[in-house]
């Protein structure tokens, strides 16, 4: 398991096999990808977008409406409405419901990934220069 923790953010008090903590990568961030079979992430559209086009199934913990402006809940229900992804709400979020979906993730990871490659992007450039045309 590899945790992209955050400037400041490591723990040294975890001290598991199989467990690293990193506060960022950067050249080796493709080589990670490149191995990883899911991916538990908050819900920012860079980023889910970036797992689905590298086809890897992801578990989406949206920030609250506490926190945020609701954008990161949205995006991660769309995901999960498509198929493409497993949605924890921060309320819920629990040890326990956590390793229940990861594990339900893992084991579906081929289903989300079949799901995931049916997504085609759509070249949106010449639809907004035609929207800017007629106005």
């Amino acid at each position: 398991m590899i945790h992209l923790c955050g400037k400041g953010k490591i723990d040294e008090s975890i001290n598991q096999p199989g467990y690293v903590q990193y506060e960022y990568i950067s050249d080796e961030l493709k080589d990670l990808f490149s191995i990883t079979d899911v991916i538990v992430s908050r819900a920012g559209s860079n980023s889910i977008f970036e797992f689905l086009a590298l086809n890897i199934p992801m578990l989406l913990i949206p920030l609250s409406r506490q926190q945020s402006r609701g954008d990161q809940i949205l995006n991660a229900e769309s995901f999960k409405k498509q198929g493409y992804a497993e949605v924890i709400e921060e309320e819920d979020l629990t040890r326990e419901h956590l390793i229940q979906k990861i594990n339900t993730l893992y084991e579906k990871r081929d289903h989300f990934k079949q799901t995931m490659s049916r997504y085609q992007a759509k070249e949106v450039k010449s639809d907004v220069v035609n929207l800017i045309k007629i106005r």
